[in-house]
């Protein structure tokens, strides 16, 4: 149902009032979104009343089926463009993105293997029934008992991020015996067209070795006993569009490959993750097997101009695979009329969640579309700023949206595009448990993480349990 709409001078230059306030963008959704014939979003074919009813709001849900189908997709892309030039690849899920058993299943069983950057995500992970294998153990500040913890377990590779960390991992492996697979974590120079905060190849910041220090790393990992220099690992950031940044990063990461091959064999190029995704209609994020093609096409040229042997690729996406598979389920407490420079209005619609279940827009101005979920509406569309319950003036979850003029109290919003990182990032701030996580699959919905309760928070508290203090009783 179509409402007639203005445009507003107060909005962001790429926002534009939609002709339908509640048309359902195709590549920020996820696939199977549609609305039913009483207006009522439905998600894996279950209306979102529903989930209401039998959940609450806030509500994190997922859809398995997209999941898996978009981990079969990925994994089926590398492997055609490696394979045209006589390579391997491997993909491993991000487990940053988005962590939890079932996920660690899902995409296991699609046949990815996982990436881990904490001792706590490997643990998950193996608990979970990961092949060890088939993990990757990433991070800057590993520490001794999370490398004594990840041999021990027989991760398939670590990737090291510091001469400390050589050092540490020598100790581990003169006092066990045995072998273990490094790889480098090199910064390419290359800076990504995203955030500052989310650009983690160029050479001030915390991850890896420059380009320069990388032949001398490489060179002292090859003089420990037991630990076996397999490749070299580069992540030129986050949520990126296009493969230009790919392409030179993995030139000069090809330069420094042909130079470490001359001390011995070096099988693997880990180019990381950062694939994009769309969180509002404006997004066009590139197809994955554009981006596998590309990179692809870019390893082999530089390759070819050096005359070695293309080595076997790795990836890392985690945003690619659970990013469009996420959707926030709210409930709007109150709305309110703002008025902004000449006669121009916002209006903001207050959720029962915000900056505690999606704290990326706080974080780094990430920006996320919206729509009412309970209904449609014929008024017309407003520009709207969705804003959570937390008293912090920046508890925004969708800075910039249209949506209709009489959205009200009692409204059910929805929020796409959340399967990445807004779990992950998920906080008790002002003391707000967080939700529960619900997995969508051939109609059924269940719980695959329990949300918690304010008696969960209270029982971490050592103050209300303890006994009294001699004096203060």
């Amino acid at each position: 149902m179509s409402a007639v709409s203005h445009s507003s001078a107060s909005a962001p230059p790429w926002l534009s009032a939609p002709d339908d306030a509640n048309a359902l963008a195709p590549l920020v959704w996820p696939q199977n979104a549609e609305r039913d014939a009483d207006g009522v979003l439905q998600l894996g074919g279950i209306p979102v009343t529903t989930l209401r009813e039998s959940f609450g709001t806030p509500l994190w849900i997922i859809d398995e089926d997209e999941v898996r189908a978009r981990a079969r997709r990925v994994l089926d892309a590398f492997r055609a463009a490696a394979g045209r030039y006589g390579a391997q690849a491997r993909v491993y899920y991000a487990g940053k993105a988005f962590l939890s058993a079932e996920i660690v299943r899902w995409v296991t069983d699609e046949g990815l293997a996982v990436d881990v950057c904490t001792g706590g995500e490997l643990t998950l992970a193996l608990a979970a029934g990961a092949d060890p294998a088939r993990l990757g153990f990433h991070g800057n500040n590993k520490s001794v008992a999370e490398l004594e913890a990840a041999v021990a377990a027989g991760v398939g590779s670590i990737v090291i991020d510091s001469l400390v960390e050589i050092e540490r991992l020598a100790a581990i492996m003169q006092r066990r015996g045995g072998s273990q697979s490094v790889l480098l974590r090199v910064n390419s120079g290359v800076h990504a067209e995203t955030h500052d905060f989310l650009a983690t190849a160029h050479e001030d910041q915390k991850f890896g070795f420059t380009l320069a220090d990388a032949t001398t790393a490489a060179a002292r990992v090859r003089d420990v006993p037991g630990l076996t220099l397999v490749g070299l690992h580069c992540h030129i950031g986050s949520q990126i569009f296009g493969t230009a940044g790919f392409r030179e990063s993995a030139g000069r990461l090809i330069e420094l490959h042909a130079a470490l091959l001359e001390g011995g064999d070096l099988p693997v190029l880990n180019l990381g993750g950062g694939f994009g995704i769309a969180y509002t209609s404006v997004d066009q994020p590139t197809e994955i097997e554009d981006l596998a093609e590309g990179i692809a096409d870019a390893v082999a040229h530089e390759c070819e101009v050096r005359g070695i042997p293309i080595p076997n690729l790795a990836f890392e996406p985690g945003r690619s695979i659970v990013g469009r598979a996420g959707v926030t389920l709210y409930e709007v407490g109150t709305t309110k009329q703002v008025m902004l420079e000449g006669d121009a209005t916002r209006t903001y619609v207050s959720v029962d969640g915000g900056m505690s279940d999606n704290a990326r827009p706080s974080l780094y101005g990430a920006q996320y579309s919206a729509r009412i979920a309970s209904r449609v509406s014929s008024a017309p569309a407003a520009l709207s700023r969705v804003v959570g319950k937390h008293c912090e003036s920046g508890d925004i979850v969708v800075d910039a949206e249209y949506l209709p003029a009489d959205v009200a109290p009692g409204d059910l919003l929805a929020v796409p595009a959340t399967g990445a990182y807004c779990f992950s990032l998920a906080n008790n701030y002002n003391f707000v448990p967080r939700p529960p996580v619900v997995a969508l699959r051939g109609g059924q919905a269940r719980v695959i993480v329990r949300g918690e309760t304010v008696d969960d928070l209270l029982a971490r508290d050592a103050g209300l349990h303890a006994p009294p203090m001699e004096g203060n009783e």
